[in-house]
């Protein structure tokens, strides 16, 4: 899957999550959800691999499981870059907000990597 529809992916599961979790997730627009996106895209090139390499002996203590929680950090990066028209209410729901993304990106990656 390409970069823009990445991007046009996780625009559609955030106005979804706020849809379904309002307290949880604060999306003012369409075109806040696409520009939180492309933020998290451009954050996830360019801060997640160095996250990535500095918690490495944490994440291999819990078994891949801090992965979660360096995404929970990158949507709360993204929420501070964007602004007041992207928020999460609680560290909890941007964990949350991480899982549910982390597993519709897999099963759409797989679904389209199949298809290919």
């Amino acid at each position: 899957m390409g970069f823009w529809q990445r991007i046009l992916v996780n625009a559609i599961i955030f106005l979804a999550i706020a849809g379904f979790f309002p307290n949880a997730l604060f999306v003012s627009s369409i075109w806040m959800a696409i520009g939180a996106s492309l933020v998290l895209g451009i954050l996830n090139a360019l801060v997640k691999p160095i996250l990535t390499l500095l918690s490495l002996p944490i994440t291999l203590l819990t078994l891949g499981l801090f992965s979660i929680i360096i995404n929970a950090i990158m949507l709360r990066l993204t929420a501070f870059f964007v602004g007041s028209g992207f928020a999460f209410s609680s560290f909890s729901s941007a964990i949350l907000v991480a899982i549910v993304i982390s597993l519709v990106n897999m099963i759409i990656s797989s679904h389209f990597g199949r298809a290919a």
